[in-house]
C-alpha cells in the first residue's frame, strides 16, 4: 500500500470531527495539491459511510439540487443515481469534490447543518470557483479551510524526520542557540532540494520514491502547462491571451533587479485599465502571490500599501525554477548555481513561507537604494522588517530602518540568509530553512528589544 503524504490538514480534519458544533466544510485551494487525496483517506478512516461526488467527473449528479436542497431531497436523488450509497445517520460523509462546477451545492450546506443527522466536507479549486456566489448561499452555515501546497515542514515530514525534530529546530530559533556545522549543512542540503522541488505533492512524492530528482522536471512542466489550460477553461469575461501573457511573463520580471511586475513591460503600448482583473484573476486562482508596496513603513500594513505596485510570485517555487529554460534547470540541480534568477528564487520562496503562514505581502521600495527591504511582517505591538539575502553581504536597509527615529513602529529587524542562528542587539540571523516557523517565533516572544 502507498505511503500517503503526511499533511497538516489530517490534524484540521481530526480537530473538526471532534467539533460536536462543526459545520460543513469547504476546503480551498489551487489545483493539484493534494485536497482530495488528504479528503479521501480522512473519510474512509472516519466513516462507516462515504458519498463521495466529483461534479467534473459525474456532471449528472449537479441534478441532485433540481428537487430542492432538503437533506431527504438530495437523498432521494442521489440513491436514484447510485442505489449502492448508504446513509447511516452520525456516521455518513458527504464530500463534494469539485465545488466550482456545482456552486448550487453551497445552498444545500444551510440543510445539512439544520439536519444535523451528516457531516459535508466540499472541495474546490480556487481556479473557477465564484466564491462570492458561495459565499452567499452558505454564510452562517460552513466553515472554511484555505489548503497550500506542502511547507518546508510537511517536506521535512515527508523525508522522515519527525514533529520532535521540528520542535528541535523551534528551540534553537527561541533559544537563539546555534546549530553545528554538521546540522546546518544538513538543513541547507534539505532546504536546497526544497526549492528546486517546490511543495507540489506529486513532485514530492515521486523525489520521496525515487530517491533522486529523476522524472521531477516532466511532472513540474506537466503542472505548468495544465495551469496554462485552466487559464483558458475558467477565465471567463477576461482577456484569455492578456492573463497568459501576464503568467509567462512572471520569470522575466523576476530577473529584473526590482523585481516589480510592469504592465507597460508586456507589450508595446499596454496599459493598465486594459489589464484590469487580469493579475487579481491569476492571484484569486492561487497560481502567484502578490507583494504589494508600501506607502510610508508604518503601521498599518493593510491600510498602508500601493494597489498598482506589486511584484508577482510563482505560489511554487519549484514550478518558478521550472518555467527556466531546461539548460538552466541541469544547472540549478548539478551544481546548485541560480545566477541571474538567485535574488528572485529566495525572495519567491520566503514569500510563499509566508504566505502558507497567513501573511499578506508588502515590500518597500524608493529611489535611495538603500531603504529597500524585500518584505514587512508584524508582531503584537511592532513591525518587523524580514530582508532576504541570496549572499553573505551587508545589511546597510535594515540597519538604517532599524536605528532611524523616523520609523518608530520599528523596534528590530529579521535577516534570512545561509548563516547560523544569531542576534546581534538589532535583528535576528535566521536561516532560510527556518522561515516557516517565523509566525510561531514572533508570538513565542513576549517582549521584543
Amino acid at each position: 500500500m502507498t505511503q500517503l503524504l503526511k499533511r497538516k490538514i489530517d490534524k484540521y480534519l481530526l480537530e473538526w470531527k471532534s467539533n460536536p458544533e462543526r459545520n460543513p466544510l469547504i476546503v480551498k485551494g489551487a489545483r493539484q495539491i493534494g485536497k482530495t487525496v488528504s479528503i479521501t483517506s480522512f473519510a474512509e478512516a472516519n466513516y462507516k459511510s462515504v458519498v463521495k461526488i466529483n461534479f467534473v467527473e459525474q456532471q449528472k449528479f449537479k441534478k441532485i439540487f433540481s428537487d430542492g436542497y432538503e437533506v431527504d431531497a438530495v437523498i432521494k436523488n442521489i440513491s436514484l443515481l447510485n442505489p449502492m450509497c448508504e446513509f447511516i445517520p452520525g456516521n455518513t460523509l458527504f464530500f463534494f469534490d469539485e465545488l466550482q462546477e456545482c456552486p448550487a451545492c453551497a445552498t444545500s450546506l444551510k440543510f445539512f447543518k439544520l439536519d444535523g443527522r451528516y457531516d459535508v466536507i466540499c472541495s474546490g479549486s480556487l481556479m473557477g470557483i465564484n466564491y462570492k456566489e458561495i459565499e452567499s448561499n452558505s454564510v452562517g452555515f460552513k466553515e472554511d479551510y484555505e489548503m497550500h501546497s506542502m511547507d518546508f515542514e510537511e517536506f521535512l515530514w515527508a523525508k522522515g524526520y519527525s514533529e520532535e525534530f521540528v520542535e528541535d529546530l523551534f528551540e534553537h530559533l527561541v533559544e537563539v542557540k546555534p546549530f553545528s556545522q554538521l546540522e546546518l549543512e544538513v538543513l541547507f542540503d534539505i532546504f536546497r532540494d526544497y526549492m528546486v522541488l517546490g511543495g507540489m505533492p506529486k513532485v514530492v512524492d515521486t523525489y520521496i520514491k525515487n530517491k533522486n530528482f529523476s522524472g521531477v522536471l516532466a511532472i513540474q512542466r506537466q503542472l505548468l502547462a495544465d495551469y496554462e489550460e485552466d487559464i483558458t477553461k475558467y477565465a471567463q469575461g477576461l482577456d484569455k491571451t492578456k492573463i497568459k501573457s501576464v503568467y509567462n511573463h512572471i520569470s522575466i520580471f523576476l530577473a529584473k533587479e526590482n523585481k516589480r511586475f510592469q504592465i507597460s513591460k508586456i507589450a508595446n503600448n499596454a496599459r493598465n485599465r486594459e489589464y484590469i482583473g487580469v493579475v487579481e484573476w491569476l492571484s484569486d486562482a492561487g497560481i502567484v502571490n502578490l507583494c504589494y508596496s508600501l506607502s510610508d513603513i508604518e503601521l498599518p500594513l493593510k491600510g498602508n500599501y500601493d494597489p498598482k505596485m506589486y511584484k508577482i510570485y510563482f505560489k511554487d517555487t519549484g514550478l518558478l525554477i521550472a518555467s527556466l529554460d531546461e539548460e538552466a534547470q541541469d544547472d540549478l540541480r548539478q551544481n546548485r548555481n541560480f545566477g541571474t534568477y538567485k535574488g528572485a528564487i529566495y525572495e519567491n520562496i520566503v514569500g510563499d513561507m509566508l504566505v502558507k503562514q497567513g501573511y499578506k505581502l508588502y515590500y518597500y521600495k524608493r529611489d535611495n537604494p538603500s531603504l529597500g527591504m524585500d518584505f514587512f511582517v508584524r508582531d503584537a505591538d511592532s513591525l518587523v522588517p524580514v530582508e532576504v539575502k541570496s549572499n553573505n553581504g551587508a545589511t546597510l536597509s535594515l540597519n538604517k530602518l532599524i536605528e532611524n527615529e523616523k520609523y518608530e513602529d520599528i523596534k528590530y529587524g529579521i535577516k534570512l540568509c545561509y548563516k547560523n542562528i544569531g542576534f546581534n542587539g538589532s535583528f535576528y540571523t535566521i536561516p532560510y530553512c527556518l522561515a516557516f516557523l517565523l509566525k510561531r517565533f514572533l508570538k513565542s516572544k513576549k517582549t521584543m528589544i
